[in-house]
């Protein structure tokens, strides 16, 4: 992306791309009365409404990476548990042409931004400080998601990153050439992620991979009335069961939240085999991915977090590789 548009305050990023919206909306066969957004941060999502009532979802891939082949690989698997039916999701909407993604040229940024419109889930957020009820229900909600798409195949021409991958498929902005680092800190990071990769080779060539959303926390599953919908499904890729697992335990502060979500997995499934040093790699894993993402963001006010973040995560990879010993 040119820099200009993201140099913009946030406000008026926001403004360019709800009047891009409409751009994005006429390929589709709906009347649009106001498209809102309500998140800006790894992507934009807007709050689309209809004249005749209806809502919808856009999602408009600001940062994401993903490309079409990765959309039509998300799409195909929403559309699976859709049918599926055992999981709330949304459901892809298919533009004028039939297509479930749109792709359209943005001239701010000078880039094509892939777009998805799914129908709206009602509900608010889990966010940040889940309860045990919505704990249990988000790890039985985990542990259907496993066993429902364990056999989903993509189909010809979707693809998606194979997350044994230390990065999973990411571009590289902690070791690779567009990092700023200094040498000290590349040392570090590398060892940490030659034990990431160490480890993820194991436990993948002991466990079956399969399709998982790879990013299921509290701000990606909504809460409506005692039931838990799933949305958000950006980052699946082929993993494990156990990567879905840890990505949750990540967002959690107490082993007592923790106990409640593996207790509503095991009220589904058995949980994911693993020991605790297992589990302290990929978290691990995701702290340093996330780091990574901090230095690919355009978003100001994630960027703004690098220095605390860039600390405390050579402190964490420092701390397991001595305990690793």
């Amino acid at each position: 992306m040119t820099a200009s548009f993201f140099k913009l305050p946030e406000e008026e990023q926001i403004k360019g791309i709800e009047t891009f919206s409409s751009e994005i909306l006429n390929r589709y066969a709906i009347d649009i009365q106001s498209a809102v957004s309500i998140n800006f941060e790894y992507n934009a999502t807007l709050k689309v409404q209809t004249t005749d009532g209806q809502l919808f979802a856009l999602r408009v891939n600001v940062n994401s990476p993903r490309t079409p082949d990765n959309l039509a690989a998300e799409i195909a698997w929403v559309n699976f548990l859709a049918r599926d039916g055992r999981v709330n999701v949304p459901h892809p909407i298919a533009n004028k042409e039939g297509d479930f993604h749109t792709s359209i040229f943005h001239e701010p940024s000078q880039r094509t931004l892939h777009c998805v419109l799914y129908s709206w889930l009602e509900g608010e957020e889990v966010g940040d400080e889940p309860s045990a009820e919505q704990l249990r229900a988000l790890g039985a909600v985990m542990a259907t998601l496993h066993k429902s798409s364990e056999n989903f195949e993509l189909p010809t021409g979707a693809k998606l990153p194979l997350l044994s991958d230390p990065m999973w498929e990411t571009e590289d902005y902690l070791l690779g050439e567009k990092s700023v680092l200094d040498p000290q800190e590349k040392a570090l990071i590398a060892r940490g992620l030659d034990a990431v990769a160490s480890e993820t080779k194991r436990l993948f060539a002991s466990q079956k991979p399969q399709i998982i959303h790879a990013d299921l926390h509290g701000w990606n599953v909504m809460w409506n009335d005692g039931k838990l919908s799933v949305l958000d499904f950006d980052d699946c890729g082929i993993g494990l069961p156990l990567q879905d697992l840890a990505t949750a335990i990540y967002y959690l502060d107490t082993p007592e939240q923790d106990a409640a979500l593996k207790e509503g997995y095991a009220s589904v499934a058995p949980l994911p085999d693993h020991s605790q040093s297992d589990l302290d790699m990929l978290l691990l894993q995701r702290r340093i991915i996330l780091l990574n993402y901090l230095y690919a963001t355009s978003n100001a006010e994630h960027r703004a977090m690098i220095p605390e973040y860039l600390i405390e995560s050579l402190r964490r990879i420092e701390k397991y590789l001595g305990d690793a010993l």
